[in-house]
């Protein structure tokens, strides 16, 4: 279904005439990014983990997309990822079913694309 890629591609280029025109506002967000997602008490696996699940609750494709790269990148695995995003069921009803499934989706494209790259390294 490409929840992941695709939605990442598509965004980049508004993104960037937005960052461009209030540069100052997204330095202020990457700041925050940074704070809020460094490792602490909280790992940075798990840290992606959870802003995965609050993606799917917000119903946000592109943070999805950007959580779930980011949660492989910190070492989750599909089956913790399918548990966070099976949390979203409770706290979100059925809504959660929907986001969730496009959440799984980016999350296994993301998860094969890095065990290919790392398998040819």
């Amino acid at each position: 279904m490409n929840h992941g890629k695709a939605v990442r591609d598509a965004l980049r280029g508004p993104t960037r005439a937005l960052r461009q025109t209030i540069p100052d506002v997204y330095e202020g967000y990457r700041q925050l990014h940074d704070s809020a997602l460094a490792p602490g008490a909280l790992d940075a696996r798990t840290k992606e983990l959870i802003a995965l699940a609050i993606a799917v609750s917000k119903e946000c494709d592109g943070c999805i997309a950007a959580h779930a790269h980011a949660a492989v990148r910190h070492g989750a695995t599909p089956q913790e990822a399918a548990e966070a995003i099976g949390v979203t069921f409770l706290m979100n009803g059925g809504p959660a079913t929907v986001y969730g499934a496009r959440a799984f989706d980016a999350f296994r494209e993301f998860h094969e694309e890095h065990a290919k790259a790392r398998s040819t390294a």
